[in-house]
């Protein structure tokens, strides 16, 4: 059985990116680098599977989920290459942030995973405003 096709899920997963964008923000301020890391990566995961929910697709790791994302949205220019790169990117800092005990959390570098996120979910919402879901 396959997933169901859904604007009304996409809308969802893009709330759950927005609120965790927010999340990431506040942990930010607080100066909780690396759990604004993965907040913000989560807000970027959230607004991908936002653009799945439109596709009779989903799956369970984050690899395969950029992995589609990448091949089936990026590659072809649907998002710009630019965005792409910076989820890769992101995608690496979390796993650091979250993993890695020796990792360094810089600032900047969260402030840059804010940016990601944010600039993400603005292109996904101007992408679900202009998407009709095909049966």
């Amino acid at each position: 059985m396959s997933p169901k096709v859904s604007k009304e899920l996409a809308i969802h997963r893009l709330e759950q990116a927005k609120e965790e964008l927010e999340v990431s923000k506040m942990l930010y301020k607080a100066k909780f680098y690396k759990s604004a890391n993965n907040r913000a990566f989560y807000s970027i995961f959230h607004s991908i599977k936002a653009v799945l929910a439109l596709e009779p697709v989903d799956f369970k790791r984050h690899k395969d989920v950029q992995a589609y994302f990448n091949k089936n949205y990026i590659n072809t220019e649907i998002f710009p290459k630019s965005i792409g790169r910076k989820i890769t990117k992101a995608s690496k800092i979390r796993e650091d942030s979250d993993y890695d005990d020796e990792f360094i959390v810089k600032p900047e570098e969260t402030e840059t995973q804010i940016k990601t996120a944010e600039e993400l979910l603005i292109l996904v919402e101007k992408y679900l405003n202009n998407s009709t879901i095909k049966k």
